[in-house]
């Protein structure tokens, strides 16, 4: 039975590449990174979305220590192309990659916390409208394909202008007291996902309000990183950073997580 599992799991992936192989012939698509007809994803843009953890450091002047958070991939070329296509293109398609990368972020930033210790997902609400012009909030769908659910905690408390096109001053202010629990949160240990990273702001925000409502922190996960040297953003940039204009009508399910996973 066992001698027989890697036969079976191949002759399935034969199986379901032949049936998609006969839809794009009938129903021709564009991979949501390079845009070459093929699959929702092409087989070169999905070796670029191979998760390749790593811990990041972001230093914000009004802390005393630098966010650390660990992600699964870098914020460049087909990732953000896929990315882009997936949060503001309706690509919900090439959700699954995007999926399992942000996974294995995740299971990094769980592997470091306290053992035997129940952690929560922590995410951060998306905007009414962009839930509506969406349809979905990115973070939230790809934790569901990852089998994972957050726990819904946290919600908008002011409105905020669009954080692309703002340097990193100007995204510190922007997220200042943008968050709030929406319950005490006593006794009760969170992990912050998010899907990009690049100034630390947003995160940064997230912890404060989780732990001004009595939380604490395992630590943070994201699905891709911007390098460095691309965290100065012009009005012209081409990043997409999270849209947090509004107040949320976030209806997040509530789920913990025990390391490494409790899927639900």
């Amino acid at each position: 039975m066992i001698a027989g599992a890697p036969f079976a799991a191949r002759a399935l992936a034969l199986a379901r590449d032949a049936a998609l192989d006969g839809l794009a012939v009938l129903a021709p698509v564009t991979c949501a990174g390079c845009g070459t007809v093929d699959r929702a994803v092409c087989g070169e843009c999905l070796g670029a979305l191979v998760p390749a953890p790593r811990t990041v450091t972001r230093p914000l002047p009004h802390l005393d220590a630098p966010i650390v958070v660990h992600a699964a991939l870098e914020y460049s070329g087909a990732v953000a192309a896929v990315l882009a296509a997936f949060k503001d293109g309706g690509r919900t398609d090439a959700a699954r990659p995007l999926a399992r990368a942000l996974r294995t972020a995740v299971s990094a930033a769980l592997a470091e916390a306290v053992p035997g210790v129940s952690v929560e997902i922590c995410t951060v609400p998306s905007t009414r409208r962009a839930l509506r012009e969406r349809g979905y909030a990115p973070v939230e769908l790809l934790l569901a394909r990852s089998g994972l659910r957050s726990a819904g905690v946290l919600r908008l408390a002011r409105d905020r202008v669009d954080q692309a096109g703002l340097d990193e001053a100007a995204r510190r202010v922007n997220a200042a007291g943008a968050l709030v629990a929406a319950r005490p949160l006593h006794g009760r240990r969170f992990l912050l996902v998010d899907d990009i990273l690049t100034t630390g702001s947003t995160l940064a925000e997230s912890a404060r309000a989780v732990r001004s409502a009595g939380g604490s922190l395992a630590g943070s996960a994201v699905l891709a990183e911007t390098p460095l040297r691309r965290i100065r953003l012009s009005a012209n940039s081409a990043e997409t950073p999270r849209d947090n204009g509004g107040e949320a009508g976030y209806g997040g399910r509530t789920g913990v997580v025990d390391p490494p996973f409790r899927t639900g």
